[in-house]
């Protein structure tokens, strides 16, 4: 943990508690540099883990156990906290503007604010639709909704524009909750009826045919109203208009298509891509600055194409971490490569998801609890600091590694498992024997 008898020599700033900046905390509090100082900046003193919002939506987790409490963070690794708003960057000063504190001095500054979404460029979505992020803003009106719903007699329609993996997860998550809700209070689930709206051809298209075929069987086995090439070019208040022409009524709208950078971002002479994102080199630095870095979602690496997922915010956290050491050390910093491909665990409301990564598609309740171990699991990396003893043991309620990856096998090697023979042809030798045999 930093101390603070040392006199200050730099000032590393970070603007936002995102994915990467909690993994940046974690391991200078775990290996401080003397000397050196970490402010953090951000509008929220808890901070949402993108990966279990659907499970919290379904009523599978608490609010807690999906945020990761900064300032308790912030002590650990012996960082100012400033709970503030930046409205701006100056550089030839090298001062973070903020809108109710005077201006925070840096030597290396780095940004993961995440992604904003883009609602002005469709007439009428700031005012009449409910964006997802920034997810505070997104929960407070999932709670009204949730309670409105159960107070509420009669029926109730949802639109979700917007079928990419965040929205058809979030769509189920609702769709779960909801109408367990409705069945507790003894009323008629079918009340609720919900619509996903997509202007491409298809769900998931990020995704193989295996994994979209597996989730339209599922929107369809609960009733949800599929818009394909069903652009979103105005909404009004209780209806969407699309391209087409086409009207879908709707008493709460959720918005969760492609987003951009924030706009305080355009006064800052950052290079910025099309959708206002910050354009960074492979060291994580941003092309126009070198003092000033940026990861997450917020970031566009130059030189590779990549989606918008949590899964590359948090494998930045560590490169991002050594350069920013390297950085106010004076040597050289280190290239960060991300992967080709990522696997991607996609729950569908209830304690069931399924596996996507690259060709590859395989479903279960076993895949839900995979995930579930695997959230659980990073969560933990940013609540249990203490270091363990030599005595310690795995957490009782979760499977240990070994336990997880031998259910994995077992699951992988099941016949009936709709996989490509390829897959489950040749059972490598490093397979566990109490998996080869089906």
């Amino acid at each position: 943990m930093q101390t603070t008898d040392q006199p200050i020599l730099r000032d590393i700033v970070l603007i936002g508690g995102g994915h990467s900046h909690v993994v940046v905390l974690k391991h200078f509090g775990m290996n401080p540099i003397a000397g050196v100082r970490i402010t953090l900046i951000c509008t929220d003193m808890h901070t949402p883990y993108s990966g279990m919002l659907p499970g919290y939506v379904a009523g599978l987790y608490s609010f807690d156990q999906v945020h990761i409490d900064l300032s308790r963070l912030a002590m650990f690794a012996g960082a100012r906290l400033y709970h503030d708003e930046v409205i701006g960057i100056d550089r030839i000063n090298q001062k973070v503007l903020c809108k109710n504190r005077p201006p925070i001095p840096y030597d290396q500054l780095s940004i993961n604010i995440g992604s904003t979404p883009q609602l002005h460029n469709v007439p009428g979505a700031a005012e009449h639709a409910v964006a997802v992020k920034p997810i505070r803003n997104f929960n407070d009106r999932w709670l009204q909704l949730l309670e409105r719903v159960k107070t509420h007699s009669g029926n109730t329609t949802i639109a979700v524009v917007g079928a990419g993996a965040g929205g058809v997860e979030l769509l189920l998550a609702m769709q779960y909750r909801l109408r367990n809700e409705l069945t507790k209070l003894g009323r008629n689930p079918d009340e609720l009826t919900f619509h996903l709206l997509t202007s491409s051809h298809t769900i998931l298209p990020t995704h193989n045919a295996r994994v979209r075929r597996w989730f339209n069987r599922v929107l369809a086995q609960r009733g949800v109203h599929l818009h394909t090439d069903a652009e979103a070019t105005r909404v009004d208040a209780g209806v969407i208009t699309t391209a087409t022409g086409q009207q879908v009524q709707a008493d709460e709208i959720i918005w969760v298509t492609r987003a951009g950078g924030a706009a305080w971002l355009k006064q800052t002479g950052l290079q910025l891509d099309a959708d206002g994102f910050i354009s960074v080199q492979d060291t994580l630095q941003t092309v126009t600055d070198p003092l000033i870095f940026a990861a997450g979602d917020i970031a566009n690496m130059v030189n590779f194409k990549l989606e918008k997922a949590g899964v590359f915010a948090v494998r930045q956290g560590k490169p991002l971490a050594e350069n920013l050491r390297r950085a106010v050390a004076g040597t050289a910093l280190e290239a960060y490569k991300p992967q080709s491909r990522w696997l991607a665990l996609i729950s569908t409301g209830d304690a069931y998801a399924v596996a996507s990564r690259g060709w590859l598609g395989f479903a279960g309740a076993w895949v839900w609890q995979w995930k579930d171990w695997i959230d659980q699991r990073f969560m933990r990396k940013f609540s249990e600091f203490a270091p363990m003893s030599a005595n310690a043991t795995p957490h009782p309620t979760l499977p240990t590694p070994v336990m997880l990856f031998s259910s994995v096998l077992k699951n992988l090697c099941k016949p009936s498992l709709p996989l490509p023979c390829a897959a489950v042809a040749v059972v490598p030798k490093w397979v566990p024997a109490c998996c080869k045999t089906p």
